[in-house]
């Protein structure tokens, strides 16, 4: 994306366009059918030049809150989170390194969180550092079984 064109004219008229051009009738949609792609790709797909990763997220986010499935999305957040910072999947060892990238996907998956979620996202976070998933885990989904266990589908 380049020279701020995400953010002229009508964001969100610009984004349900592009939606629709794809056969969407929502965001939600169009991210469920690329199932832990990274947000900025999403973003690239729906306009290289003129759609920011921020903006799909706060799409997201809004239909969510519509629908009542933020915890849904808040594990649909971590999923594109470890896709793109781990896309081998859970490291064997936490060295420096894989800490790192861990702690990164982590942090961010909390940036994104609302404020409603972000004690329960901070407990989950903590439970997967202080028990980690098998060697190359890699989420799939937010309905993937671990995550369902450790953010299971109450709305706050």
């Amino acid at each position: 994306m380049s020279g701020g064109q995400a953010w002229q004219g009508n964001v969100r008229a610009r984004l349900y366009e592009r939606i629709r051009e794809r056969g969407y009738d929502s965001l939600t949609a169009f991210a469920e059918a690329r199932p832990a792609v990274p947000l900025y790709l999403l973003a690239e797909e729906l306009g290289r030049d003129d759609v920011a990763a921020v903006q799909v997220l706060s799409g997201l986010l809004a239909e969510a809150e519509q629908h009542k499935r933020v915890t849904r999305f808040v594990r649909d957040v971590l999923v594109r989170e470890l896709a793109e910072s781990l896309p081998d999947g859970w490291p064997a060892v936490l060295d420096d390194a894989n800490r790192v990238e861990v702690a990164m996907a982590l942090g961010t998956w909390t940036a994104y969180t609302p404020e409603t979620h972000k004690q329960r996202v901070k407990r989950a976070g903590n439970a997967l550092l202080a028990t980690p998933p098998p060697p190359g885990w890699r989420p799939r989904g937010p309905d993937d079984e671990l995550l369902l266990t450790l953010l299971p589908d109450e709305e706050v």
